[in-house]
């Protein structure tokens, strides 16, 4: 998916939201253990239940590789079920020497079709680049995440600012606004004026929102620019806003407050 495109759906649905589909089998609702396609059948009630609200669907590909084969025939049936009118994200974390990279570039862009997989940048440029050979196909490199850990090297300094600052500034000379994004967690809110500060034009996938208490609003407030810029990912707040048989209704009025939300917050 192009950027034209995606901001075209933005501005469309008034909504910036990415469904993330983390779909753990041991917190499926009841009524569906025992089935053997029990995972695909919760993303497709889900799906189904939020495709007018957001523009956007993540999948977290460990939850799928950590069942074997059936979780990656879940996986594979699930992003062709999502289909071509939403941005469809690998939640991966990849990134190797380039003839690694290469292959994993090919699994979600070619055997799968994703439009974007994120990528770990700490193996250099070499590692990420054959992610950014796609036409309309994007790179998302990790860039300041939410989870403690991020102080361990993150928020370390380098002589040249903090090490998240140098990963935005380096890795965003070896792409484009047209495909690269980066992620950053909405738990870092305090960051985000200094991250436009350093790259201005692209987009960021925000996870972080709701289960784990990130601000929409200071969000919003601080990293939207004229395109909107960012895809903001919620998953457990939606997809397990209800452990019952109403999971799909449960989930989609969230996505709908989520929606609401939003669309206050983007320009006219």
């Amino acid at each position: 998916m192009i950027r034209e495109k995606l901001v075209s759906l933005i501005f469309e649905k008034r909504s910036y939201l990415c469904v993330g589909l983390d779909t753990d089998p041991a917190k499926l609702p009841a009524h569906l253990s025992g089935d053997a396609d029990a995972v695909f059948r919760f993303n497709k009630a889900i799906i189904d239940a939020t495709r007018s609200a957001c523009v956007a669907y993540k999948i977290n590909t460990a939850f799928y590789e950590a069942l074997g084969t059936k979780g990656w025939e879940a996986m594979e049936k699930t992003v062709h079920y999502i289909g071509d009118d939403h941005f469809k994200i690998a939640d991966a974390k990849r990134g190797d020497i380039g003839n690694t990279s290469s292959q994993y570039a090919r699994a979600f862009f070619e055997t799968l079709p994703f439009d974007a997989v994120t990528v770990a940048p700490y193996m250099g440029e070499d590692s990420v680049r054959p992610f950014l050979e796609y036409e309309g196909k994007w790179a998302i490199v990790l860039g300041l995440t939410s989870n403690k850990g991020a102080r361990d090297f993150e928020l370390q300094g380098t002589g040249e600012g903090l090490l998240y600052e140098k990963v935005l500034k380096t890795v965003a000379a070896w792409g484009t606004d047209q495909n690269l994004m980066f992620v950053v967690g909405a738990t870092q809110a305090e960051a985000f004026t200094r991250i436009r500060e350093l790259v201005p034009d692209h987009f960021l996938l925000v996870p972080g929102v709701g289960a784990q208490g990130g601000s929409l609003e200071q969000i919003s407030e601080k990293a939207m620019n004229k395109d909107c810029g960012l895809l903001v990912n919620a998953s457990r707040a939606v997809i397990y806003a209800s452990g019952k048989e109403d999971f799909a209704d449960a989930a989609a009025a969230v996505a709908g407050q989520y929606q609401t939300e939003m669309a206050a917050y983007l320009a006219p």
